[in-house]
């Protein structure tokens, strides 16, 4: 295991050209203190748990110390906002500290927080309190449902004021992943036709991310493709899973298919296809039910940026792949909710026609899910449990049966399908009000819940019968709860 000096670091990002990168420092902060220390991502990168009870330890991943080894530097990209195009964005307020060679592969430790670079375009390139625990909390609590996303190493405080809608404290969280190449790292050179400076960066991703691409007969096409796969999965995963992202913007779209960016994100509680969790966007364009399809849009715009690569004709064939590959994971994992286990061509209908149930009685999506893994199948039972979660809406009893006779066409075993399913659909997920309400108490100094909820996430599909009021879908108080982008 690693100290903090002896972290192998192998920066290959920041020894791309200067076109690429801004190389910066992270600007220091009066007396950084250690909210939150998470030993599973310091595993993946080598560091000793125990490096984080030392005192330098929040002034490394507070940017008051730079880590030996390390190459900070700010990384610069484009993107569609809301479908607007912007020709420059780049990390305003985060910072690439570095890339650690890991036991199982190479970490990028990226500092959300940490000051202006010149990529902040007049804001202060800091971070609150607020929005920097929610990412800690719900990178780690996708991972643990199984769903592509970044990780968090840490989350460090400071009583400095952040000023948004208010004055707010500081604070820098440190998340994870093998790259945060995004869709916009393209999108800014292609935009300015420096077709050199995107096929650097695509054999760069490709040479260090997807090897099996460089023997293809077309190296840049089968990259596309991987990625538009990736993409697919991950918007299977996210509707499976009720996980609203809010702002699919195509900078904060990775290329390897992972949840990027965790800001005004929502879990759908009474189920709502159109469910808008960021305040911020009027129209919708970022609801829950659009996703699939902004994620099918984000990709063309990526495709577009590649054309220098490839030609048209490559780049069509690629993304039409995306709707069967959408299609096929999203299926493949609504059949394991339902615990279904053989494949009948009637299977699609059957869970599209639950999704409709559940958006006409608003009932608790994660909840619903997990008490079907309760169902009697048994004819004449009176499953009132789930009877009571679709109560008074039209065609909820024959669907019932018609599931009840599903499971007897393959011969489920109600105890065993008991077990497959409570491992797929989780018992908790990150609402909104649990997060503000570890907020709450850590802007009063009371970290506690955040380790206390944390520890609940990381174990979603575990009943924890002490912790089943985290499972309790969203009180009065809660029911008003807004996230915007400032979030």
């Amino acid at each position: 295991m690693h100290t903090l000096e002896t972290l192998p670091f192998d920066n290959t990002y920041a020894a791309l050209p200067d076109a690429f990168r801004q190389r910066v420092h992270p600007s220091p902060v009066p007396a950084p203190y250690l909210i939150a220390f998470n030993p599973d991502a310091a595993r993946l990168i080598g560091l000793d748990p125990a490096e984080a009870a030392r005192p330098e330890f929040p002034g490394y991943f507070a940017g008051n110390a730079v880590l030996p080894g390390s190459d900070p530097v700010a990384m610069k990209y484009a993107g569609h906002q809301f479908g607007q195009y912007v020709p420059q964005l780049g990390d305003g307020r985060a910072i690439l500290l570095g890339e650690v060679r890991g036991p199982e592969g190479k970490w990028d430790l990226h500092l959300k927080g940490g000051g202006q670079t010149a990529f902040s375009r007049m804001g202060d390139g800091r971070a609150v309190l607020r929005s920097s625990v929610r990412e800690y909390l719900c990178g780690e609590a996708m991972h643990a449902l199984g769903v592509p996303t970044t990780r968090a190493l840490c989350l460090v405080g400071t009583d400095m004021d952040v000023y948004r809608e208010r004055a707010e404290t500081g604070a820098l969280v440190t998340r994870m992943a093998p790259t945060h190449v995004r869709f916009g790292s393209f999108e800014v050179f292609a935009h300015r036709k420096q077709t050199n400076e995107v096929k650097t960066l695509a054999d760069y991703v490709i040479g260090h991310f997807f090897p099996h691409a460089k023997d293809a007969e077309k190296p840049y096409v089968a990259f596309y493709r991987d990625v538009v796969a990736r993409t697919a999965e991950l918007m299977a995963h996210w509707q499976a899973v009720g996980f609203a992202h809010g702002v699919m913007n195509t900078d904060n779209m990775s290329i390897l298919g992972l949840t990027l960016d965790y800001g005004t994100f929502g879990f759908v509680e009474d189920f709502d296809p159109g469910f808008i969790c960021n305040h911020s966007d009027e129209s919708g364009r970022y609801a829950f039910d659009q996703q699939p399809r902004i994620g099918y849009w984000n990709l063309a715009c990526l495709g577009y940026a590649l054309l220098s690569l490839m030609n048209q004709e490559d780049a069509q064939a690629a993304i039409e792949t995306y709707p069967d590959k959408f299609n096929a994971k999203m299926h493949a994992l609504m059949k394991a909710k339902m615990g279904l286990m053989e494949d009948r061509d009637s299977d699609a209908k059957l869970w599209q026609d639950l999704i409709d149930l559940l958006a006409a009685a608003k009932t608790d999506y994660t909840n619903f899910f997990r008490d079907l893994g309760g169902f009697d199948s048994a004819e004449g039972a009176d499953n009132m449990a789930i009877r009571s979660r679709l109560e008074n809406v039209a065609n909820a009893d024959g669907w019932l049966v018609r599931y009840a006779a599903r499971l007897q066409e393959e011969g489920s075993v109600d105890a065993d399908r008991k077990v497959r399913m409570d491992s797929v659909n989780p018992r908790y997920v990150l609402r909104n009000y649990l997060a503000q309400a570890a907020i709450e108490k850590a802007e009063r100094k009371d970290f506690n819940e955040i380790e206390r909820l944390l520890g609940v996430l990381k174990r979603p599909f575990d009943e924890q019968p002490e912790m089943a009021h985290y499972a309790e879908p969203a009180p009065a108080w809660a029911r008003t709860l807004h996230v915007s982008c400032s979030s």
